[in-house]
């Protein structure tokens, strides 16, 4: 559980840097506390799903959103100050991890239990586990085996 504790250090961390001085707009900063606050929930809540779910999307998402948000807010002046430097220095870091981040935190909702089913209509991604069979169970008799012959030597 240490990862997705760090992953949200890191990226508040990133985040509050990026937001030094406001040269990007205050929906980067909601967007991406507020994906941070879905973290928390899944530090808080180690057991759930939804919330790690929850929080993979919202990663996925603030990628594009910071894409658009670096894309458009960027600084344009020729002679950049060292604060602004350091600030759009850190939002592009904080954009560069968050795959990482993603990759990390897909791991963990796997450990959690979670499975990778896609359903679009017919189409579905996934596993399809109805055609497993336990290894508990014992064999069932062959339907075409005669009852009074002996059954063939099973190979090791």
């Amino acid at each position: 559980m240490l990862v997705v504790e760090a992953i949200v250090v890191v990226h508040w961390l990133l985040t509050i840097w990026a937001g030094t001085i406001p040269w990007i707009p205050d929906s980067y900063l909601w967007g991406n506390f507020t994906v941070l606050a879905m973290g928390v929930w899944a530090i808080a809540q180690r057991d759930s799903l939804d919330a790690i779910i929850m929080f993979l999307t919202g990663l996925l998402l603030t990628i594009l959103t910071d894409i658009i948000h670096i894309s458009i807010f960027y600084p344009r002046q020729k002679a950049l100050s060292d604060t602004q430097r350091f600030s759009s220095g850190m939002a592009i870091f904080s954009l560069l991890l968050k795959p990482l981040s993603c990759f990390l935190v897909f791991h963990m909702y796997r450990e959690r239990g979670g499975e990778y089913v896609f359903n679009v209509g017919n189409i579905s991604v996934g596993r399809d586990r109805s055609a497993y069979q336990s290894i508990d169970q014992q064999d069932a008799p062959h339907p075409f085996s005669e009852p009074d012959s002996k059954p063939a030597p099973r190979p090791y």
